[in-house]
């Protein structure tokens, strides 16, 4: 890579494999400024998942840090998932290798408080973080989460003034966007999520169940997957709930007849129930820009059924059918049924999403980044 531009990454988890939300915008956008020259220095905390090969194809050098245990953090004014990665390791490689600095997220950005950078920082905002945990809060039932969802929504109110510091501010939806603009003024640009911007081959062959997929470590996913077992369980519709292990759910499932679970063991294996299925329905009671599960399904399955907080906002809204009650997902889920997905649909659909191409997204970042 001679006389490529450098960029470091802080990545607040190893992305790879891109299996859920955040995770899958970060890989996806690596993958996009490797493509472009650009030498990246990547910087992950190591928590939940191990070390990955793969991303040294990518990135100059990849590093790995350990997040503080929550004994040390979870007091902190500072919210625990900024706190936690604390490391000043990651500050000394960041200052030795002369270039600017991207965070994943404020939860990486604990840096920004410790030290001043010579070179250009910029944060990537995943979410407006005190909105998300206060949604957290609202969705949990466990009460000892609740309460520390709470108290994460109250520090990052507070917390998100560390913005200030940074040279620019790439926001992930339209909506956030404003919200940013309005406060840190003209340093927000709006960059679209990266993802996995292929089509399926098979998406015009007919499926025959209705597919919900999310990460049911999350308060939210776990209540609306129970949301659509609720709506589901007495129809004659056969549902698929495919994530992570989750006993709870499972043992839910195991209920009814007609609702199954499905482990996601690969992306592999996400990509073959999406050309099964024939409609993707994909519910959330928090609106956080855009969800990531929306864009999988886009490229990947048929028909999507989504409610007002999953679609408000992203540009996306014509290509689904809403529906925000129990008896307008079913009438919803019965017409869908009817009907078969058509070269047509697959046409709008296309032309809607170049404006979720990677490549751009890719080199928009650049421009802003270097120029």
């Amino acid at each position: 890579m001679q006389n490529s531009k450098k960029l470091h990454i802080v990545s607040f988890n190893i992305p790879y494999p891109p299996n859920y939300g955040g995770i899958i915008d970060v890989f996806y956008k690596i993958k996009e400024l490797h493509k472009l020259n650009i030498e990246l220095y990547l910087h992950c905390f190591e928590y939940d998942r191990p070390q990955q090969k793969e991303l040294e194809k990518y990135c100059k050098e990849v590093f790995y840090y350990s997040r503080k245990s929550k004994t040390k953090t979870l007091f902190s004014t500072t919210p625990y998932i900024v706190k936690s990665r604390e490391n000043n390791l990651l500050i000394d490689r960041l200052k030795k290798t002369n270039a600017p600095v991207l965070f994943e997220g404020l939860h990486t950005s604990f840096s920004l408080t410790k030290t001043t950078f010579k070179s250009k920082v910029f944060i990537r905002t995943h979410n407006i973080e005190h909105e998300y945990f206060k949604g957290l809060a609202k969705s949990e039932s466990n009460f000892l989460k609740k309460i520390f969802y709470q108290l994460e929504a109250l520090k990052f109110k507070k917390y998100e003034k560390i913005i200030r510091k940074a040279d620019g501010i790439f926001s992930i939806s339209a909506f956030e966007q404003k919200y940013f603009l309005s406060k840190y003024g003209k340093k927000c640009n709006y960059i679209p999520a990266f993802h996995k911007a292929n089509f399926s081959k098979n998406t015009l062959n007919r499926g025959d169940y209705i597919l919900y997929h999310g990460d049911l470590r999350i308060s939210d996913n776990i209540k609306s997957a129970l949301y659509l077992i609720d709506i589901y369980k007495n129809s004659s519709f056969k549902l698929l709930i495919a994530s992570n292990d989750n006993s709870f759910i499972k043992n839910e499932v195991k209920k009814h007849k007609n609702i199954e679970f499905k482990r996601i063991k690969n992306q592999e294996e996400l990509k073959n129930l999406f050309e099964s299925a024939h409609i993707n329905t994909l519910i959330t009671f928090q609106k956080t820009g855009i969800k990531l599960k929306l864009l999988n399904a886009m490229y990947q399955g048929k028909f999507i059924i989504a409610n007002t907080e999953m679609i408000a906002d992203t540009g996306l809204e014509n290509l689904c059918e809403m529906a925000n009650t129990k008896e307008e997902i079913l009438q919803k889920t019965e017409l869908l049924f009817s009907r078969d997905f058509c070269e047509s649909e697959l046409k709008k659909r296309k032309k809607k999403l170049n404006g979720f191409n990677p490549e751009a997204s890719a080199k928009r970042m650049i421009e802003i980044i270097f120029k």
